[in-house]
């Protein structure tokens, strides 16, 4: 994440554009894309130095939301996910409606033996025609405007809609709301922004400053990626229960 948050702006030279084919993976210049056979894949760093944003160029996500994957396990719903995880030291794995973000372990291997094999396992997953994820999937959000939700709460979702998460998710990553309790608002960090070196820097000197400006209720923000994560794991657990049972009724 970004260390001022109201100048967040990237320029076209953190992306760099691949040609991807069975055969090989090669890096060309933007003018010379033409539309072929192969899938070009568009690379972007992100702040986190452990995490790349892969945009292959196709929708992903076929409706508005992002899922966060830091398992092999979490990803069951998607087979895409579960991909990338066979890969030697993918450790997180982020989708978006036009992004993937891959996150590897800060001890493992280099993005220069990596790169190859994620290319390949984007392109080959969506020449094979399989679902990013499983008819099935569909996770529960607290981020939508509920009826019971408050005045404050409405307008903590609202900020984060229209002015914080577009932002982050140029980074790769997403922030989630999670809940506002005593003045607290609770958010979970997610995808290239989950353990980013200045993602606390971000997190006090831009959103925290930010959600005070425009709503005064609010005293300070907390990150609780671990909240989310046993949420998510629970929703995980609940769906894999139900194709189980309706694959025991066939």
């Amino acid at each position: 994440m970004r260390r001022v948050f109201a100048t967040l702006k990237q320029d076209c030279s953190r992306r760099t554009y691949h040609a991807v084919n069975r055969s090989c993976v090669r890096v060309i210049p933007k003018t010379l894309i033409q539309p072929a056979r192969s899938m070009f894949i568009q690379t972007q760093t992100t702040p986190n130095p452990n995490s790349i944003k892969f945009i292959p160029g196709i929708q992903i996500l076929d409706h508005i939301g992002t899922y966060d994957f830091n398992s092999l396990e979490a990803a069951k719903i998607s087979p895409l996910a579960r991909q990338l995880f066979r890969i030697e030291g993918v450790t997180r794995v982020f989708l978006a409606p036009d992004f993937i973000s891959v996150t590897k372990d800060d001890n493992d291997q280099a993005w220069n033996i990596m790169k190859p094999d994620i290319f390949a396992c984007i392109m080959d997953f969506f020449s094979s025609n399989q679902p990013v994820l499983l008819d099935e999937a569909m996770l529960s959000s607290n981020d939508s405007i509920n009826a019971d939700d408050d005045e404050t709460t409405v307008m903590i979702k609202e900020l984060l809609d229209t002015r914080i998460r577009p932002t982050v998710m140029e980074d790769g990553g997403d922030i989630r709301f999670v809940a506002f309790e005593d003045g607290i608002v609770k958010l979970a960090l997610q995808g290239s922004c989950s353990g980013c070196p200045s993602s606390s820097v971000t997190l006090k000197s831009g959103i925290e400053n930010m959600m005070q400006f425009y709503i005064p209720e609010v005293i300070a923000v907390e990150a609780v990626d671990d909240e989310i994560m046993e949420l998510q794991k629970k929703v995980f657990e609940d769906l894999d229960q139900e194709i189980s049972n309706k694959e025991s009724k066939k």
